[in-house]
């Protein structure tokens, strides 16, 4: 018999998870599907066991504030058939969904979170469990402050790729624990089922909200510039963004199933005197390299500061 797992302040990115792993369970079903390929990477485990796995949930709770919400999320994971249909949302409650609850994936905006953690006998419900939060700029040492001594906190940072299960998240390292074994299962059988999953210290939270958070957004960016180049040079705009999209994800790809480093790709595409080295001097000229890595510090930055206390 599975874990219940609850996810409280089930908003887009709690749909994905749920999402997620209700279709990596069904598709256990099919011994025909063809592994993901980013199942093979280093840092991701996609569970494959057949019997009953004490690391795999098997009720859901999805708690929302308004009742048009609760019926959407219905509609939404009773499309994915079989366990969707099963899926318990409700409205108001996260009390109740707590207390019936072995894992909890706080989900809410961060701004809510101590007013949720707080109400009156949540203390209780939460002793003993398994508490995942994905609030940016929420840190482990709050969220500690907030729950009983019990309750072992993770912090998870999964990006908006997980909604097609491509995404990308980092965990905080487990508390110790004599469930910590479990634990990291129950974990990597949630985030692996919506792309890869990684194991980070907290103290670098920060950047990876801006590097794989904020990163789709840059990447979108630079893919939108190629498109437009194309336009810029006659293609048409369909067949321009294809072009760009799929470029990209085919050199992405080298780089995570290959192993390739991303120099060692640029420079065997990149021949003597040829279109490569002059589209790359442009790029150059206008410090095209330096101004992302810049990004990625501005938006570190920026990242410290959610969730903190308002500055007077």
């Amino acid at each position: 018999m599975g874990y219940t797992l609850c996810v409280l302040g089930c908003g887009t990115m709690g749909i994905a998870v749920i999402s997620g792993v209700i279709t990596s369970l069904q598709s256990r079903l099919n011994t025909l599907e063809i592994p993901k390929w980013e199942s093979h990477t280093p840092g991701t485990c996609t569970p494959t066991a057949d019997s009953p796995d004490p690391s795999l949930p098997s009720i859901f709770t999805a708690t929302v504030t308004r009742k048009e919400s609760a019926q959407k999320l219905q509609h939404t994971f009773g499309l994915l058939g079989g366990l969707g249909s099963s899926v318990q949302v409700v409205v108001g409650e996260n009390l109740a969904a707590v207390q019936q609850a072995d894992v909890i994936i706080l989900s809410c905006k961060p701004h809510q979170a101590h007013v949720i953690l707080s109400q009156i006998g949540m203390q209780e419900a939460l002793a003993g469990k398994l508490l995942i939060s994905i609030l940016a700029g929420v840190t482990i040492a709050q969220l500690t402050g907030w729950v009983p001594p019990t309750t072992r906190v993770v912090r998870a940072m999964p990006n908006t790729p997980c909604r097609i299960r491509e995404g990308m998240t980092v965990v905080s390292n487990l508390p110790i624990s004599e469930e910590a074994e479990l634990d990291r299962s129950i974990i990597l059988n949630i985030f692996s089922s919506i792309g890869r999953c990684r194991f980070l210290e907290e103290k670098n939270f920060d950047a990876c909200t801006a590097l794989s958070g904020s990163g789709p957004a840059f990447a979108c960016i630079f893919l939108e510039a190629m498109a437009d180049g194309g336009v810029m040079m006659g293609l048409p705009r369909a067949e321009a963004l294809e072009l760009a999209a799929q470029t990209l994800q085919g050199a992405a790809r080298m780089v995570l199933q290959a192993g390739a480093h991303p120099a060692q790709i640029k420079d065997s595409v990149t021949t003597p005197g040829g279109c490569t080295i002059a589209g790359l001097l442009a790029m150059e000229d206008g410090k095209v390299r330096s101004t992302i890595a810049r990004a990625i510090q501005i938006a570190t930055e920026r990242a410290s500061e959610l969730g903190q206390p308002a500055k007077k």
